[in-house]
C-alpha cells in the first residue's frame, strides 16, 4: 500500500555504493492499523505485481505508473518461477507468482509487515529494488527488526537502489528491457541482494520490514533468506571476477584449471559463479584432482556434483557450490579443477591476471573432465573463468586478502604461487611460526588495476576491461561472503590515487570497508600503500596523496585493528617514495618475488587473529 506521508533525504549504504535515499518518517495512523501482527511467510505478504508477460504488459505494475518487468528476459536470464538463486552465500527462492499467468502478486511494498523467518544465520540477504511512480528515482531505505527467539530484538537498515537507475556494479540481476502500457522500452531493469547483519550466536524468529518511506518511492522485497554459517568448512582458494570477455566461442570444451591451496583437509567443494553475465550458462560435468604435472592429473579426477546431478545451469549473477565430496586435499598443493562446457559459450565472468597456466581443449572435443592424461588439452588460459572458490573440510577458517594487482600476485613468477598471500599461508602453517595463531585458510580476493572507489569496470556488459568493479562494490562478494572469512585484510588504493583521486576519498572508502566489515564480526586490518615513483602516472602529486592516507591506516583511531606497514618493508630508506631496488619488478609499481616475500614475512600472524 503506498501511503502519503512527509519524506526526509539521508544518506546511506546500500549495495556497498554511497547513495542519497528516502529515510522513513513516522508512520501515519492507517499504515499502523494495515500492519500485520502475526509473522506470515513473505509470500502470503505479497502485494504488488512487478513480472509481467511481454504480450499483456497491463498485467502487472511495478511502479504504481504502468511499468513493468519482463517475464521474458527474466526467463532469458535463468530467473525462472520457483528457482533458488544463489547470490552471495545465500539461497533465495525467485517467487512462483513472478509472471505466471495467474497475475498473482510477487513481491511485497514495505510497510512494517512481519515476516515468519526461523532459523539461525550469520546475516540475512533480501532480493529488492527501489520504484518510484515520477520515473527513475534515488532509492529508497528504512529501518526494520529483527525478533530473535530468546525475545531480544535487533534493527538493520534496508536500502535499495531503483530498479531503472541504480549501479550496475552491484546488481544481482540486469535485464534489457521494461514493459509499459505503451509497449516494451529498451532501458535497463535491475534487482539487488542487500546483506544486513545478525546475532549469529541467536535464533530468529521473525522480522519486520521497514515502514513505507514515503510518497516518493516504494520499496519492494522479492525474497528474504537467512544465510547460513558455512560450519565445519575453510575458505582454502578463491579468485575474484574482474570483468566479463568474449572467448571462443567456446562449443563442447572443457576447462582444466590450475588452482594452488592454502588450507587442507579432508573432503572438498568448489563455486563456480556467473558474475556480471546476461544469460545462464550450462555445466555438464565437475571433476578435482590432484596436479602431476601440466594437464595431468595424479590419480583418476574425482567428479563433483550440483544438488545430486552431474551438471548444472547457472543463472546470470548467481553462483553454485557443489556437493562435498570425499577428497583429501594436502595444503599448498596444486589442483585441477576440470569443467565441461556443452556450450556455446561466447562470454564469461573471469579473473585475468592469475600468474597460472590452466587448459583448454579442442572445440567439438566434448567431456574430458575425467581423464587423468593431458592429451585432450591441446590449448592454454592464463586466466581463471568461472571458478571462484575452492574450500576444504574442517579447518579453522579463513583470511581474506582484499587488494589490487600487488594482492593478485602481478609480476610474481608464473606457476610458482610465489604471491604475498602464498606466502602468509606457508608461514601460517610452517611448524617454526610458533605463533598460536590458528592455521587458517588464506583466499586472495586482489584484481589487478581495482581501485577503492571507482567502478572501472561498470559491472554489465562484455568488455576488454577486466579491472573490476570497485572495492566498496564487490566487498560483499569477494570479502564478506566468502567461506569461514574471519579476518579481511585491507590493502588498496595505490589505482585510486595514480588516476587522480583525492586521499580524502580513499580515507573515506577504505573506512567504508572497515565499518562493513566490522558490523558482521570480522577482525579488519589495513595496509600501507606502497611506494612507485618512476611508474608512469605515480607522480609527485600522487605520492603526496599516498603519504596521508597512509598517515590515516598508521594512526586509524580504530578503523582499523591491526596495520600492516607494507610500505615501510618495500621502500628504499635512501628515497622513500621508491620500492628498494632489490624489491622492484621492474615496472617501479610492482614488488617482485623477493619483495612479495618481505612483505608477507613481516606480517606479525598474531594481528590476523580474529576477535
Amino acid at each position: 500500500m503506498r501511503v502519503g506521508r512527509p519524506w526526509s533525504v539521508a544518506g546511506i549504504v546500500a549495495g556497498g555504493a554511497a547513495l542519497a535515499l528516502l529515510a522513513p518518517a513516522a508512520p501515519s495512523v492507517a499504515a499502523q492499523a494495515s500492519t500485520p501482527t502475526k509473522p506470515l511467510p513473505l509470500e502470503r505478504l505479497f502485494d504488488n505485481r512487478a513480472v509481467g508477460d511481454d504480450t499483456a504488459p497491463g498485467t502487472a505494475d511495478f511502479d504504481g505508473a504502468g511499468n513493468s518487468l519482463s517475464a521474458q528476459d527474466l526467463r532469458a536470464a535463468g530467473w525462472t518461477p520457483g528457482r533458488t538463486i544463489a547470490l552471495d552465500a545465500a539461497r533465495l527462492t525467485w517467487p512462483r507468482s513472478a509472471g505466471s499467468p495467474s497475475a498473482r502478486p510477487d513481491n511485497v511494498i514495505t510497510d512494517g509487515q512481519s515476516v515468519r523467518l526461523r532459523g539461525r544465520g550469520d546475516a540475512l540477504t533480501f532480493l529488492v529494488a527501489s520504484s518510484s511512480p515520477d520515473g527513475p528515482g534515488t532509492g529508497a531505505s528504512g529501518t526494520g527488526r529483527v525478533r530473535y527467539r530468546d525475545g531480544s530484538y535487533g534493527t538493520y537498515t534496508l536500502g535499495a537502489p531503483d530498479w531503472r537507475a541504480g549501479p550496475a556494479a552491484t546488481k544481482a540481476v540486469g535485464l534489457p528491457h521494461l514493459n509499459t502500457a505503451d509497449g516494451q522500452r529498451q532501458e535497463a531493469a535491475r534487482l539487488y541482494a542487500v546483506t544486513v547483519p545478525l546475532r549469529g550466536d541467536r535464533q530468529v524468529a521473525s522480522v519486520t520490514l521497514p515502514k513505507d518511506p514515503g510518497p516518493a518511492a516504494d520499496l519492494h522485497v522479492f525474497a528474504a533468506s537467512l544465510r547460513q554459517p558455512a560450519r565445519g568448512w575453510t575458505g582454502s582458494w578463491a579468485a575474484s571476477t574482474a570483468g566479463y570477455t568474449k572467448v571462443g566461442p567456446w562449443t563442447d570444451q572443457t576447462l582444466r584449471l590450475v588452482v594452488h591451496t592454502s588450507a587442507g583437509g579432508p573432503g572438498a567443494r568448489v563455486r563456480l559463479e556467473n558474475t556480471f553475465a546476461a544469460a545462464p550458462v550450462g555445466i555438464g560435468h565437475a571433476t578435482v584432482a590432484l596436479q602431476a604435472n601440466g594437464a595431468a592429473a595424479s590419480g583418476t579426477p574425482v567428479p563433483l556434483t550440483f544438488r545430486g546431478r552431474a551438471g548444472t545451469s547457472i543463472p546470470a549473477g548467481a553462483q553454485v557450490f557443489s556437493d562435498p565430496v570425499k577428497f583429501p586435499v594436502p595444503a599448498d598443493a596444486n589442483l585441477l579443477v576440470s569443467i565441461h562446457l556443452p556450450g556455446p559459450v561466447a562470454a564469461v565472468p573471469v579473473h585475468t591476471q592469475a600468474t597460472q597456466r590452466s587448459y583448454l581443449s579442442a572445440p567439438g572435443s566434448g567431456d574430458r573432465t575425467g581423464e587423468a592424461g593431458s592429451g585432450a588439452y591441446t590449448g592454454t588460459l592464463t586466466t581463471w573463468p568461472f571458478l571462484t572458490g575452492v574450500d576444504v573440510r574442517g579447518g579453522p577458517g579463513s583470511v581474506v586478502t582484499l587488494g589490487d594487482s600487488i594482492t593478485d600476485g602481478t609480476k610474481s613468477t608464473m606457476d610458482a604461487n610465489r604471491r604475498w598471500p602464498d606466502v602468509l599461508a606457508r608461514r601460517l602453517r610452517a611448524p617454526s611460526a610458533g605463533s598460536g595463531v590458528p592455521a587458517y585458510g588464506v583466499v586472495n580476493s586482489g584484481i589487478s588495476a581495482n581501485r577503492v572507489v571507482t567502478d572501472v569496470y561498470p559491472g554489465d556488459g562484455v568488455s576488454t576491461v577486466t579491472s573490476g568493479v570497485s572495492a566498496g562494490s564487490r566487498l560483499e562478494r569477494d570479502a564478506l561472503a566468502q567461506t569461514s572469512a574471519r579476518t579481511v585484510v585491507i590493502f588498496q588504493g595505490i589505482n585510486d590515487l595514480r588516476w587522480g583521486t583525492s586521499a580524502e576519498s580513499v580515507v573515506a572508502g577504505l573506512k567504508g570497508l572497515a565499518a562493513r566489515a566490522h558490523a558482521r564480526g570480522l577482525r579488519v586490518v589495513g595496509g600501507t600503500i606502497t611506494p612507485c615513483e618512476g611508474e608512469a602516472l605515480c607522480t609527485a602529486d600522487a605520492d603526496a596523496r599516498r603519504s596521508v592516507v597512509n598517515a590515516f591506516i598508521r594512526d586509524s583511531g580504530g578503523v582499523f585493528d591491526a596495520v600492516l606497514d607494507f610500505d615501510a618493508v618495500v621502500r628504499d630508506p635512501a628515497h622513500p617514495a621508491r620500492i628498494l631496488p632489490a624489491y622492484d619488478s621492474g615496472d617501479h609499481l610492482h614488488p617482485g618475488d623477493a619483495g612479495l616475500k618481505a612483505m608477507a614475512d613481516a606480517i606479525p600472524l598474531r594481528s590476523l587473529a580474529a576477535r
